[in-house]
């Protein structure tokens, strides 16, 4: 039982520092999951919000999100992103709507909460 214990602890710890970690040498397009306490760092966009039990908290609010590397996609490039951070720039907002994979906040109703964005330089 001890080694189980132990497997399981260096496991999540494991899981944690993954997410936790900023990502390091993304190629353009690249998606990857993180801890929602980690600032999305620049040249990507949330795509997606949910919920971890290795990001460390005891209820079921939005805790993790998923980042796309924008920086090197092509002009004329077309990506779905949360509004829960700011887009780069040489991209625009073509369109607005819900999306309830945006959620990043509990109560946060229906309102517009992700974009349509555009690489146009």
């Amino acid at each position: 039982m001890t080694r189980f214990r132990t497997t399981t602890m260096v496991l999540a710890v494991a899981a944690m520092s993954a997410l936790a970690a900023a990502p390091a040498q993304a190629a353009p397009g690249d998606v990857t999951t993180t801890c929602a306490s980690t600032a999305t760092p620049y040249g990507y966009v949330d795509v997606s919000w949910g919920y971890s039990a290795s990001c460390g908290t005891q209820n079921f609010n939005p805790n993790i999100k998923q980042i796309k590397q924008l920086t090197g996609l092509p002009i004329g490039t077309v990506v779905e992103a949360c509004g829960s951070t700011y887009y780069p720039a040489g991209w625009v907002q073509t369109s607005s709507y819900y999306s309830s994979s945006c959620v990043a906040w509990p109560n946060s109703g229906f309102n517009n909460n992700a974009w349509t964005l555009k690489r146009v330089s």
